[in-house]
């Protein structure tokens, strides 16, 4: 593992609880930063703060009420004054179906956590990091956003707005100290792929030339040095993590 120098930095991660936020954590920790996991579901909240150790802290909140997101943030900074680094990895697939076959309240529910809750955390912690002049975000996207996979509409339409969004508020922020990025991963075998079909899975894997799926620390890895201060001219940017499958 090459080392990234995160020392004296502080994190926010969405859906650290598992999946790639957890493994993000984790090398955020491993490079000298402390981190907040943003999670909805209390009990892997609990073990994964367990797992993690001292530097990291746990807040209970649903990305897709602004509400909560503004109640989660005001109590991440009751115990640090600081967010330097942000990764929006909160999100679900929603079911694998037809567009014409799609429910209106299933396509509704992606679209809260996939794309809302990315605006809804960027919206509570941007003002923080401008009061610091100093600030890095990274959204996670997705392949799908750039392509689009069939039976996957809400979920392909979803990242592909958080890349919008992405390009968006980096160019907004492009004259500050904060620089936000996005990366777009092939399939990578986390808990999500609970939430899909078999089919739908090997579809995946059967678009990837690498013919493997993505490891979540090879996710870390890029997120990570995204968050760092190295990263300094990229801003508003998509970073590619699909084995190949992508072609822009």
């Amino acid at each position: 593992m090459n080392q990234l120098d995160l020392h004296g930095r502080h994190g926010v991660i969405t859906g650290g609880a598992t999946g790639l936020g957890f493994a993000i954590a984790q090398r955020m920790l491993a490079s000298g930063a402390s981190v907040t996991l943003w999670d909805r579901d209390p009990q892997a909240l609990e073990r994964a703060c367990k797992s993690l150790g001292g530097g990291a802290r746990g807040v209970l909140v649903d990305v897709a009420d602004y509400s909560q997101v503004e109640a989660a943030l005001a109590q991440t900074l009751q115990a640090t004054s600081q967010i330097d680094m942000l990764v929006n990895s909160a999100g679900i697939t929603g079911p694998n179906t037809t567009l014409w076959d799609y429910p209106v309240t299933e396509w509704e529910r992606v679209m809260q956590v996939n794309l809302g809750g990315v605006f809804h955390v960027c919206k509570a912690v941007v003002p923080v990091m401008r009061s610091q002049d100093y600030g890095r975000i990274v959204n996670i996207a997705s392949v799908a956003g750039k392509e689009g996979n069939p039976n996957a509409s809400a979920y392909s339409a979803s990242k592909a707005a958080v890349i919008g969004l992405t390009k968006s508020l980096g160019k907004e922020l492009a004259q500050t100290g904060i620089r936000v990025n996005c990366v777009t991963p092939a399939a990578v075998q986390t808990p999500i792929f609970e939430q899909m079909k078999p089919e739908h899975i090997a579809y995946m894997l059967g678009k990837i030339p690498m013919g493997r799926f993505g490891t979540t620390d090879e996710v870390a890895s890029m997120v990570c040095w995204l968050c760092s201060q190295e990263c300094s001219f990229s801003t508003g940017a998509v970073f590619d993590l699909s084995g190949g499958r992508s072609t822009y």
